[in-house]
């Protein structure tokens, strides 16, 4: 008996899913399992042109659209998000392997507040203006006209795909721009079935269009190459992110960066052991550490330096790994096995460096089908010298090494000392110094007594390879419009 042909995961453009090119597929791979679950079409560089054109061709009606129409076509996807919940979320897990419930209330619910959240961040946005006294005694008005960026390349990771997908594409939109989007290779479902949603909410053909593929060479390349691209906004690596600022330098293009990050916790002595665990156990092994803002390196005052460790590790082995449909998973597989080689990698780095592994280490032997899929075992370390590769570089995946520390000032200078700077969280009964060494982290965000909580006005981003400029509320305003200044004496 032969395999069923695998379903295809078509380009969008100008309104349409484009009739595959079956000499230009790659396929899609179930994490949890290695199987292969779709082909891909892959966008070439005529595909690419023809988004591009179509994203220009609707930009002037689309920019045109009072704001009023244009956040109720958000709106409207929003509610279309809800009603098919299930179908983006199974779309999510084959491509990600995570489990159901994660991809259900993380990025399914994630996407349909992002549109809601920049729809009315819009609709209730103002004019910067300053009324000026003259030296003449005459008076002048200057105000800002806040206009779309044009057509904005949107290229978007692995990890949180629908998610982050959402969290650039409902501001894009609500501000009037149109967009290209190229998603991960790794996770292309969902941006393709975004795009019929948004159809059917009355987005104007060609103001959405999604082109699959890889980076150089790709589709990836091609769009950020193409002359009538104005602006692009990444999430990923940091070399993929210097790599797409060479690319666009040339035409001075605004960009917006969110790229990786070597995150660090600081458990001071004071702080409340169960909710500092339940949060710690969150930020290192939420989706498999495959977040930009989990926990990579945890400093710990050495007074309760065992107390946090011994609570780690139980919570650690308390996470069942296991096939996303299971109601008792807590725990997916990475991306890919490439990606599980590299984390492996670091493992291994890691003992050679004189690591004591306190659990984990390894790839699993989960049984059921699961064995082809990219699993490894949450994995804790001791003995680690601060200047060791595995706690000096990102690894994302579900690791963490455990460092002491003796003073506070000891703890932010440790935890500053890296190339990195998206986000940082604090631990600690103390609430002066929760405040004193959260202004002192150098990054984008700093927790205090809590991790990954979000307020989407607030301005989101890092520093150093973390990133280049700011998302959320007013900020994604901002990098979504152009000013222009009109000044008038009264």
């Amino acid at each position: 008996m032969t395999a069923p042909t695998p379903r295809w995961i078509r380009n969008f453009v100008d309104g349409h899913l484009v009739e595959p090119d079956e000499r230009h597929g790659f396929d899609a791979i179930d994490p949890a399992t290695g199987h292969v679950h779709a082909r891909v079409h892959e966008a070439g560089a005529p595909l690419v042109d023809r988004a591009v054109t179509a994203a220009r061709r609707a930009l002037p009606g689309w920019s045109a659209t009072p704001v009023r129409e244009r956040t109720e076509v958000l709106r409207r996807a929003a509610a279309l998000i809800e009603e098919r919940r299930e179908e983006f979320t199974a779309a999510e897990v084959a491509d990600t392997g995570k489990p159901v419930s994660q991809a259900r209330e993380l990025d399914v619910a994630r996407a349909v507040t992002n549109f809601r959240t920049f729809a009315d961040l819009v609709a209730a946005a103002g004019q910067e203006s300053s009324l000026t006294d003259l030296p003449d005694g005459g008076r002048a008005l200057n105000y800002a006209v806040r206009k779309p960026l044009g057509v904005v390349a949107v290229i978007v990771p692995w990890n949180l795909p629908l998610l982050l997908l959402t969290w650039k594409v409902a501001p894009a939109l609500a501000c009037g721009n149109t967009v290209v989007v190229k998603p991960s290779e790794e996770t292309p479902g969902t941006a393709a079935l975004l795009g019929g949603v948004l159809a059917e909410a009355g987005l104007p053909a060609g103001a959405y269009n999604v082109v699959h593929g890889f980076g150089p060479g790709s589709a990836g390349e091609h769009l950020t190459t193409h002359p009538g691209i104005d602006g692009v906004t990444f999430t990923g690596s940091s070399a993929t992110g210097a790599q797409v600022m060479r690319t666009v330098a040339p035409r001075v293009r605004p960009v917006s960066f969110e790229l990786g990050g070597k995150n660090a916790a600081l458990v001071f002595a004071d702080a409340d052991l169960e909710e500092t665990l339940d949060g710690l156990t969150r930020s290192v092994f939420s989706n498999t550490g495959q977040v930009c803002l989990c926990t990579e390196r945890v400093y710990i005052q050495r007074e309760v330096f065992a107390d946090i460790a011994d609570g780690l590790v139980e919570r650690a082995r308390a996470l069942r790994l296991g096939r996303p449909a299971d109601a008792a998973t807590t725990t997916g597989p990475l991306i890919s096995t490439a990606h599980r080689e590299k984390v492996r990698g670091y493992a291994e780095l890691a003992e050679r460096a004189g690591a004591t592994v306190l659990t984990g280490g390894g790839v699993p032997a989960l049984g059921d089908g699961l064995d082809g899929g990219s699993w490894f075992e949450p994995t804790l370390w001791t003995g680690l010298d601060h200047t060791a590769r595995p706690v000096r570089e990102e690894i994302f995946g579900p690791v963490a090494a455990l460092l002491p520390f003796d003073t506070e000032e000891e703890a932010v200078a440790l935890a500053n000392d890296t190339a990195y700077g998206l986000a940082a969280s604090v631990w600690t009964r103390d609430l002066r110094r929760g405040h004193r060494v959260a202004q002192a982290m150098d990054v984008g965000t700093a927790w205090v007594n809590t991790w990954f909580l979000r307020d989407l006005r607030a301005p989101f981003g890092g520093t150093g390879l973390s990133g280049l400029g700011r998302e959320g509320g007013d900020a994604s305003l901002h990098f979504y419009t152009e000013p222009t200044n009109v000044c008038v004496r009264l």
